[in-house]
């Protein structure tokens, strides 16, 4: 289930909600976003996210059926927020489900990585410094990098 929303969320209810009633469930691992306070030493007041309606749950959908064809996946959600938001409010929240955690680990991490790199989301931070775009950072490009690998380490 994807979900592009301006309003807050409850991470325990959309949990509980995930697995309700699945006893083929084994494992769910989960990754919440927040918005800090600083960035690269500067400070943050405030984060506007913007992305193009449509496009963005269209891609979103794109990179979960890429993961459930990975992973053997019982069950995905991805609510990620759009809007101004203040530091220490949630972002986005991913979670997988599966029979083994093994893949609900890996799929929700390949869920975040290419949230972090390729999701249409774009983030403008009112800093101390004045409003800033936030760029692509090479740490989050390396991490998703290794999802293009197969096992082989082959391209």
């Amino acid at each position: 289930m994807i979900r592009v929303q301006r309003e807050d969320f409850d991470v325990g209810a959309e949990l509980a909600a995930l697995s309700e009633g699945r006893a083929d469930i084994g494992g769910v691992a989960s990754f919440l976003g927040l918005v800090r306070d600083m960035n690269d030493g500067v400070g943050v007041s405030a984060m506007t996210l913007e992305h193009y309606p449509g496009m963005t749950e269209k891609m979103l959908a794109e990179i979960e059926a890429e993961a459930r064809q990975r992973w053997p996946l019982d069950a995905v959600l991805i609510v990620h927020r759009h809007g101004e938001l203040r530091p220490g409010d949630r972002i986005v929240l991913c979670a997988t489900a599966s029979a083994h955690r093994q893949a609900a680990f890996e799929a929700c991490m390949f869920l975040v990585d290419w949230l972090k790199t390729k999701a249409p989301f774009w983030k403008l931070e009112d800093t101390d410094k004045g409003a800033a775009w936030v760029r692509a950072r090479a740490s989050d490009d390396a991490a998703a990098e290794k999802w293009t690998q197969d096992p082989s380490g082959e391209r």
